[in-house]
């Protein structure tokens, strides 16, 4: 009904849609504005019931700002230092919305607010606030009001937590910008070469913008009852431009062959719609449902994705289904291509589909070798949170803790608070010591004075035990922070103390984000393999076509964490990159990675599956049905997994990892996957499986006979094929 429509009233189809773009380009304006900036922090961990606990008590924390002073010349002791120093922290302390300061030049401030050669000196600040309100009010009003007239003596650096991922987000939003400008015109000349024809090239560019801006609409609806990250606005500029090409490409192929077929222009629209149109939709099902379970994580970070892969999964389907047919019913035989295309079964991809199926045990054999040599590293990811190296070395912000590292004995502004709402004050100097002699604390303060390996240096600090709660600053060395800042928390945590504790501060509310991630990795990943294997059910009526697409593509995917292992965990590509190699890989990129990859993926195994299964259904050639629908599929498959795989690559060139990572990682990916895994292993393992693989128990196949996918086969939409089937019929 949806084609017939389409077919008969292709341009007022076209003036609608050009009335919802320009309606969607309106709405999608004030996205950018609504969406929000986020912080590695789980609401429910030990560390965030720490941090609010200091901050009602006590008022205190850890500081999320930090200014780094150096002198030009001679050190932060000297006199005119010192003095522009101590205006410097009165002046941000007076500030509004900071809470507290503390600098190098307060009294009795330790010396590890300097660096060894006392040529820096920090002034480290807690700003209490949401990310948004600390990133976009109060650190452009620091820097406006209190960096900006630096004395010619000293050199002034804003950082902390909340400066470096503002400097991330910023950094990563003009990387993107700038490989929008490369990737759309490099879109549009690979899709010219591919399709042969400029103005379907310049149509399915559009589908894609399209899908772009529609998806940012929904998203600023999305936020009038949801936190939504800023980073949803870049996975809808890569899904939107990705499935606008997918899906495009999908339609416009099975056009030209009703098309090539000797259809009517009508007809072919009607046909091409039938039939496409519900492999779109299964396909946008599949990308949507896996992006969708990223709901199960707790943390807005993460969970803002899955509207956006709602979101650009309905407008896809929108776009390619019904956008795009009524551009081809106008186009209408301009849109094949200048020279016909080779008979079906005569193509590369046809031969090497039949030399598959012929020795499946060889060739899938030597196919699963190769994946699971490039996957192999993957076993040895190390998840781990963020820092500042996720910056290129040319920011300011990571020159600053870089000299951090280097010249500076402690991590003042990384120190672990340990909060206890009934303590005795008696116990506390036994604690505190106890805590002292941890390999790689350097001093604990505390409501007894300061201690340091196991003994007191210090007299009594103020202000931290009141009405019998305290807390106590455990800072640690630079060595241990850099070298194992997970394995510190856990260490404060299980000492033994003489009253109930919660452990807080920067490097626990990290460590906290990353187990928490981790707990949820396992529901996560079986609800994408559930979710996916429903839909892959009702496509196919099988009980195992949707388990193998699911393992393949689970195989594809550990070629990708084993990329993000051997190149940027292990550092492998920072020479070529540009960047610094930490040892561990922080998590959430690499989910949201793996959620835009799996859904890529899918869509591959399902155009696979459709055309397949469609040759199956007409001939019942359990054989010759896997190189027929290959060779049908395959062209397409190829055609798009190159396209996408360079768009992704352009990514890489960024100057902020998580950018580099998803490039490459999702590049190789989507490359290896498209060829290796469904030119070789799928044919190879339908091949193997014969007869099963369209095999259900009876109650379940008049489940799908009433719910499924089913093509109308009356009217024959292909040719058919001029050779003798592969295999016998069975």
């Amino acid at each position: 009904m949806l084609g017939s429509f389409v077919s008969r009233h292709p341009r007022s189809v076209l003036a609608m849609a050009l009335a919802l773009f320009a309606l969607v380009t309106v709405l999608a304006g004030g996205t950018l504005d609504s969406l929000s900036l986020n912080r590695y922090e789980n609401p429910a961990a030990e560390s965030t019931l720490a941090r609010e606990a200091l901050a009602d008590v006590f008022g205190t924390g850890s500081p999320n700002v930090a200014i780094m002073l150096t002198a030009t010349a001679g050190d932060v002791r000297a006199a005119r230092v010192a003095e522009i120093g101590g205006r410097l922290t009165g002046e941000l302390a007076a500030f509004p919305g900071v809470g507290e300061v503390r600098s190098f030049w307060q009294p009795g401030a330790p010396n590890t607010l300097a660096s060894r050669d006392f040529r820096h000196a920090l002034i480290l600040a807690r700003v209490p606030g949401d990310a948004n309100h600390v990133r976009q009010v109060v650190l452009p009003g620091i820097e406006a009001e209190i960096l900006a007239d630096a004395d010619p003596a000293v050199e002034l650096t804003l950082g902390g937590a909340d400066e470096v991922f503002r400097d991330v987000a910023a950094q990563a939003s003009a990387d993107f910008l700038r490989a929008e400008l490369i990737v759309i015109p490099l879109v549009l000349l690979l899709l010219w070469a591919v399709l042969r024809r400029l103005a379907l090239a310049a149509i399915t560019v559009g589908i894609g913008v399209f899908c772009v801006a529609g998806t940012l609409a929904l998203l600023r609806v999305a936020t009038t009852f949801a936190d939504l990250s800023t980073f949803t606005a870049n996975i809808a500029l890569v899904m939107g431009i990705g499935l606008g090409v997918d899906y495009g490409l999908f339609m416009i192929y099975r056009f030209r062959e009703e098309l090539g077929a000797a259809e009517p222009i009508p007809a072919a629209v009607r046909r091409a719609v039938k039939g496409a149109g519900r492999t779109i939709v299964f396909s946008a099902s599949t990308v949507g449902s896996s992006l969708a379970v990223l709901l199960a994580f707790p943390f807005p970070f993460l969970s803002s994705f899955a509207y956006a892969g709602i979101a650009v999964s309905a407008v896809a389907v929108l776009g390619s289904v019904v956008i795009l047919p009524a551009a081809l019913a106008v186009l209408g035989r301009r849109a094949l291509p200048p020279r016909p295309a080779a008979a079906d079964g005569h193509g590369f991809w046809f031969r090497t589909a039949e030399r598959v199926v012929r020795r499946p045990l060889l060739t899938g054999g030597a196919a699963l070798l190769v994946l699971s040599a490039l996957g192999a590293p993957s076993l040895a990811i190390d998840f781990g949170p963020p820092d500042d190296r996720v910056l290129g070395t040319e920011q300011p912000v990571r020159a600053m803790y870089d000299t951090i590292r280097e010249d500076f004995e402690t991590e003042e502004a990384d120190a672990l608070y340990v909060y206890a709402s009934r303590a005795e004050s008696a116990a506390i100097p036994g604690y505190a010591a106890a805590l002292s002699s941890v390999p790689g604390v350097h001093r604990v303060d505390s409501a007894a004075g300061s201690f340091a390996a196991g003994v007191a240096v210090d007299g009594p600090a103020q202000r931290q035990y009141a009405a019998g709660a305290t807390w106590l600053r455990v800072v640690p060395t630079g060595d241990r922070l850099v070298a194992d800042p997970g394995g510190l928390v856990a260490e404060i945590r299980s000492a033994p103390a003489p009253f109930d504790v919660a452990v807080g501060g920067y490097p626990a509310e990290l460590a906290d984000y990353r187990d928490g991630v981790r707990a949820r990795l396992p529901l996560v990943a079986l609800l994408i393999m559930l979710v996916t294997y429903v839909v892959l059910f009702v496509m196919t009526g099988s009980l195992l076509a949707p388990l193998k697409a699911a393992v393949l593509t689970m195989l594809s995917m550990s070629i990708m964490f084993g990329v993000l292992v051997w190149g940027f965990q292990d550092g492998a590509l920072a020479g070529v990159l540009g960047f610094t190699p930490t040892g561990e890989t922080e998590p959430s990129i690499p989910i949201l990675m793996f959620c835009v990859a799996y859904g890529l993926s899918m869509d591959y195994e399902v155009f696979l599956l459709a055309r397949i299964k469609e040759d199956y259904d007409r001939t019942g050639d359990i054989v010759g049905s896997i190189p027929r629908g290959i060779a049908r599929s395959a062209p397409l498959v190829t055609a798009a997994a190159l396209i996408l795989a360079v768009s992704f690559a352009v990514y890489s060139t960024g100057s902020v990892v998580f950018l580099q990572q998803l490039g490459i990682g999702i590049a190789l990916t989507i490359a290896v996957d498209a060829t290796l895994v469904r030119g070789v292993l799928v044919p190879a393992l339908m091949r193997l499986a014969g007869r099963a693989n369209w095999w259900a128990p009876a109650p379940l196949r008049r489940l799908h006979d009433r719910i499924g996918f089913r093509e109308d086969l009356g009217q024959d939409s292909f040719r058919a094929s001029s050779e003798a089937p592969v295999g016998a019929r069975r």
